[in-house]
C-alpha cells in the first residue's frame, strides 16, 4: 500500500499507458487510409544495452531529494538482510495511515534490480534503521526537508536544496525536551477538533520523547499547530515542536510521508 501521494501518481501513470494502448489501433488504422502500395523494408530497432551496476550497497538522496518507501501488503525488518528481525509493518500503522519508511540505501545485483533496502524506521530506539525486502515497498521520490533548531527555536522548510520557509516554533521544555537526531515524517493526521492543542493538523515524525516513555503509543513528536499562540518561541511543550496554525497548514500541504527532518540543538 502507498500513500495518497503515490496513488495518484501510479493512476496518472498507468492511465497514460491505457491511452496509449487505446489509440494504437485507431492510429495503425488511419496510418492504413490511402497508404501506398509500394512495399518498404522494415526498420531495424537494435536492442537496449543491458543494463549493468557494481553489485553492493548504494547510497541513496540527498539535501536536494530523497526516498520513500510505502509499503504493499506487509514487511520485516531486519538486523541484516534475512537475519533476526527486528520489527513487523502492516500496509496501515496504528493510526491507519500508510506506513512509510525512509530509505538510507540499497543493495543491489550486476543488473541494477535492488534486492534490499536499507531504512529508517519509526520505532524506538530513536533513528534506528534496518533492512527490508524491495519487493515488499514501493519507492517514491521526496523533495522537501525541514530542519528544526531548538536553541533558535526556528524551523526551516527546504524544497529541492532551497529555502522555502522559515518560522519560529515553540519547542520542549527543560523536563521534556525535544530529542534531537535525524527523522522523517511518517504519518500526517488531522484532529477531529482542529480548534484544540494540536490546530488544524500533525506532522508525524519518527522520533519519541526520551523523558515520556509511557505515554500512548510511546510518546510520539510531532510538528503541529496550537490553541496556544503565546506559546511560539517558548521551550514550553512536551516534545513536540509547535508552530502557528496558518504556518502549520502550509507545512502539512508541503511535507509528504518521507520528508526528511532532522533536529539539531
Amino acid at each position: 500500500m502507498t500513500n495518497w501521494w503515490v496513488v495518484a501518481k501510479l493512476v496518472w501513470v498507468r492511465r497514460r499507458r491505457v491511452l496509449a494502448l487505446v489509440s494504437l489501433p485507431l492510429v495503425c488504422g488511419l496510418a492504413g487510409c490511402g497508404a501506398s502500395t509500394t512495399r518498404t523494408s522494415a526498420a531495424v530497432v537494435p536492442p537496449a544495452p543491458a543494463k549493468h551496476c557494481r553489485a553492493g550497497v548504494h547510497l541513496v538522496g540527498s539535501k536536494r531529494v530523497t526516498l520513500a518507501a510505502a509499503v504493499f501488503k506487509r514487511a520485516t525488518a531486519y538486523r541484516r538482510p534475512g537475519h533476526k528481525p527486528i520489527a513487523r509493518f502492516g500496509r496501515l500503522n496504528q493510526n491507519n495511515f500508510p506506513t512509510v519508511f525512509r530509505v538510507v540505501s540499497s543493495i543491489r545485483r550486476s543488473n541494477c534490480k535492488a534486492t534490499w533496502y536499507r531504512v529508517q524506521l519509526p520505532i524506538r530506539p530513536n533513528g534506528i534503521e534496518g533492512y527490508v525486502r524491495a519487493r515488499d515497498v514501493e519507492l517514491d521520490s521526496v523533495r522537501t526537508r525541514i530542519v528544526v533548531q531548538v536553541s533558535k527555536r526556528r524551523l526551516t522548510l527546504f524544497r529541492r536544496g532551497r529555502r522555502v520557509l522559515r518560522t519560529t516554533v515553540a519547542v520542549g521544555s527543560s523536563a521534556t525536551p525535544t530529542p534531537t537526531g535525524s527523522y522523517y515524517v511518517n504519518q500526517r493526521l488531522i484532529p477531529i477538533d482542529t480548534r484544540g492543542p494540536f490546530g488544524p493538523g500533525a506532522i508525524g515524525i519518527s522520533a519519541f520523547s526520551n523523558v515520556l516513555t509511557g505515554w500512548t503509543q510511546g510518546g510520539p513528536i510531532a510538528i503541529h499547530g496550537t490553541n496556544e499562540p503565546w506559546s511560539i518561541g517558548r521551550a514550553v511543550s512536551n516534545g513536540c515542536i509547535r508552530v502557528r496554525n496558518p504556518v502549520l497548514r502550509k507545512l502539512f500541504a508541503a511535507t509528504p510521508a518521507g520528508t526528511p527532518v532532522v533536529v539539531l540543538r
